[in-house]
């Protein structure tokens, strides 16, 4: 048994500032100071937070290394690295590329899956296929010859291993046959995203199996008056969303509008490119040269490719530019991720039970110690 001690504990609707946090390789309970039980390892938060690990179901990479490198050397690089920024589990996210390409990512990140639970890293808890079937017209960064129709298929080869799937539901047929067929028969998330479809396709695509949006707001259609887009079907109906927590891919004077639509259906996101946690310069995605400066990076002709943003600053930055709680600002890190991929009965928040996935910050989010099912995988 160990119990952490002198920390703000966040909980999903809360924050205990008294008490003990008590947890194995799962959560025991949270009790005050003079029940400790005899013999337990304490662990000093020195008045910092004590908070469930992160979650990061949108990232395509970290510190030079690329999920679509389908080497295993990149993943355990990224995993290296994302466990410093309080990650505790994360989908690797591919992109729109040859399938061969994506193939062998999925079948790298499939092998390392079991290994990933026990590593120095972050957990691999599944992955993430952004594309191939997505919109040329809202392609991002993402290379538009590489571009396919819906394929139920494919997902249900690699159902094993991916998560979350997104596409543009306008490229399925106009009864959104894939879409039906990759909900009946997997347990795959579809998310809508890079997509040019219109308010009513958007909302018809929610009513036949897309539960998901992703990155809202970017690379989709947005939301005006008389043509709601992709993102008023997103308002409008029950489905959760990413955010790019960074300011810049969404304005921060629309956090408190998006929590107050969305809810806990709202997760923060980095889509991180494979220059995150590297000094400014020129790197690659997905073979495409890109040019990262400030807290974005483009691609040569000025596309925004993708961010650099580490998901505990994200979460701070949510909550320093809006009046969210902090705990919901942490939900939408941790649990809110956790439900959307269908994680939340063992991951996402630190109830009785749940893996104990906690990490320790300082008083501005900054990570102190990262714990993996009750074991320090990260100490600062």
């Amino acid at each position: 048994m160990k119990a952490i001690i002198n920390g703000k504990i966040i909980l999903k609707d809360s924050m205990i500032e008294d008490g003990a946090l008590l947890f194995s390789d799962v959560i025991e309970g949270i009790v005050p100071m003079d029940e400790i039980p005899e013999g337990a390892e304490v662990i000093d938060a020195c008045g910092g937070y004590v908070a469930p690990g992160l979650i990061d179901i949108h990232i395509h990479g970290y510190l030079g290394k690329d999920v679509c490198d389908g080497e295993e050397e990149s993943i355990r690089v990224i995993s290296e690295g994302l466990i410093k920024n309080g990650v505790t589990g994360y989908l690797p996210t591919t992109m729109t590329e040859d399938m061969a390409v994506i193939r062998k990512a999925l079948e790298v990140l499939r092998s390392l899956k079991e290994e990933s639970k026990s590593w120095k890293g972050s957990t691999i808890l599944g992955a993430h296929a952004e594309g191939p079937f997505i919109s040329a017209a809202k392609k991002g960064a993402q290379d538009p010859k590489y571009i396919l129709k819906p394929d139920a298929a494919f997902v249900k080869e690699y159902a094993d291993i991916i998560k979350i799937i997104t596409l543009a539901p306008e490229e399925d047929t106009e009864t959104f046959d894939a879409i039906r067929e990759m909900v009946k028969d997997t347990d795959v998330v579809v998310s809508m995203g890079h997509t040019s479809a219109d308010y009513d396709t958007a909302l018809k695509a929610t009513k036949n199996g897309v539960k998901h949006a992703t990155h809202l707001f970017n690379a989709m259609t947005p939301m005006a008056h008389r043509a709601p887009g992709v993102v008023g079907a997103v308002f409008n109906s029950d489905v959760s969303c990413e955010v790019i927590a960074d300011t810049f891919h969404v304005s921060a004077s629309l956090y408190d509008m998006l929590w107050k639509l969305k809810g806990r259906k709202l997760c923060f996101i980095t889509d991180c490119l494979p220059a995150g946690g590297l000094p400014y310069g020129e790197y690659t995605l997905g073979g495409q040269k890109i040019i990262y400066n400030d807290i974005v990076c483009r691609l040569e002709d000025g596309t925004v490719a993708g961010s650099v943003l580490p998901l505990n600053e994200g979460v701070w930055n949510v909550y320093q530019n809006s009046q969210i709680p902090l705990w919901e600002c942490v939900n939408g890190a941790s649990l809110n991720p956790a439900t959307a991929i269908g994680l939340s009965d063992t991951k996402g928040s630190l109830e009785v039970g749940k893996d104990a996935d906690i990490i320790i910050t300082d008083g501005e989010f900054e990570v102190v110690k990262t714990i993996i099912k009750g074991e320090i995988r990260y100490e600062s």
